[in-house]
């Protein structure tokens, strides 16, 4: 699994990294997502696509190598 974000796109409501926050964080000035780790390891998978599902401005892409 391959992770991306869209800063641009990020409403900073920190679902993100309340489900996975071994692959996400957010900025401490304005809350925005930021990605620890692009290639989450298969333990942490499921807590990834959940974050992405829920993410209120769809911010969050995976896509399968």
């Amino acid at each position: 699994m391959k992770v991306t974000v869209d800063q641009d796109a990020c409403a900073g409501s920190g679902q993100c990294v309340l489900i996975a926050p071994g692959t996400f964080g957010q900025r401490d000035e304005d809350g925005v997502v930021t990605l620890l780790h692009d290639s989450p390891r298969p333990g942490l998978q499921e807590d990834v696509r959940e974050a992405a599902r829920i993410c209120p401005a769809r911010a969050i892409r995976l896509t399968m190598p």
